[in-house]
């Protein structure tokens, strides 16, 4: 099969790799679509045996199954994530993902590649408000409002009755009021957190930071008391009695995530995808990704040869 994989230098390249072996634990899944995120190129067990496929979510089709796996039969749809597995992650047209890991079907109106652009996102935001104590009224700050993780989360929050403000480049602004935030700043300009506190006096009830760096500048438009997630790990000194919470990593959110692909599915919530690229561009998929500039997300198809419908707009 054809795989990106990672090989004891650090190098990534497209190789040609055995089909992994399928535990009696394991499900082979044929890819169909996999969604592009920046840890991909980097993200492997320290028992990874090179060269080791990369990717660590995905959407296909459910081909063979361990002996031990009663959930799942072959022929289904799921979407799922791989992460830390020993026999490789999903940047191939075939993988084995553990029963017991993260799978959810694909409801029958979603496309493969828009349900692999659901699990990572979609399970950060999800465990980021689980870290929260909010109430209907209450008042959000999202750093870093028009990716991924950013894009689920104001519609998350504003369908729960929070008040949402959102900070991202201009160019993003009316992207992020058309999905309920209602106060949205440029990070470029020196007083965004002014702007913040003149909507929100006193300061905002909690802060979910997506981006690095972003975490310790959101405090500022905090109250005081308040609650901030560093959802990718920052770390600082809190001020005013802020309360820097953790997300809760083994929480069990699988199905709020069905219900999430369920409303994705009806149109209920947007998923946006900014492009989706064959399989041969994973490369540049994976530079892309590490700008960390994307509206929404980025997904690969195992089409060799041609894009997908999907690319370069709303899924559907």
């Amino acid at each position: 099969m054809k795989a990106f994989a990672i090989h004891t230098n650090g190098n990534i390249a497209l190789v040609d790799l055995p089909q992994p072996e399928v535990g009696v634990n394991d499900l082979l899944v044929k890819v169909m679509a996999i969604g592009v995120g920046i840890h991909d190129g980097y993200f492997f067990p320290p028992n990874a045996r090179f060269p080791y496929t990369i990717g660590i979510e995905a959407a296909g089709v459910v081909e063979k199954i361990g002996r031990a796996v009663t959930n799942y039969k072959a022929g289904e749809r799921i979407t799922f994530v791989n992460a830390m597995q020993p026999k490789g992650g999903t940047w191939a047209e075939y993988t084995v993902v553990a029963d017991g890991s993260l799978i959810l079907r694909i409801p029958e109106s979603m496309s493969f590649e828009t349900a692999a652009a659901v699990p990572v996102a979609g399970n950060t935001a999800i465990k980021a408000f689980r870290a929260l104590d909010l109430q209907p009224g209450d008042s959000l700050f999202i750093a870093g409002g028009s990716g991924a993780i950013g894009t689920l989360a104001i519609q998350i929050a504003a369908a729960r009755g929070y008040r949402v403000a959102a900070s991202a480049s201009a160019k993003n602004h009316q992207y992020m009021r058309s999905l309920g935030a209602e106060k949205v700043v440029d990070y470029h300009d020196n007083d965004w957190q002014e702007q913040i506190a003149e909507r929100y006096p006193g300061g905002v009830d909690a802060a979910i930071a997506t981006q690095p760096g972003t975490a310790s500048d959101s405090q500022a438009v905090v109250k005081d008391g308040g609650e901030i997630v560093a959802v990718s790990g920052d770390q600082f000194v809190p001020v005013r009695g802020i309360i820097l919470k953790q997300i809760p990593y083994t929480a069990d959110v699988a199905d709020e995530l069905s219900d999430l692909l369920r409303r994705i599915a009806s149109g209920e919530f947007q998923l946006t995808i900014e492009n989706v690229y064959p399989f041969l561009e994973g490369m540049d998929a994976l530079a892309k990704a590490g700008t960390r500039h994307t509206r929404g997300k980025l997904v690969l198809t195992t089409k060799l040869d041609e894009r997908s419908s999907d690319a370069k707009g709303v899924a559907r």
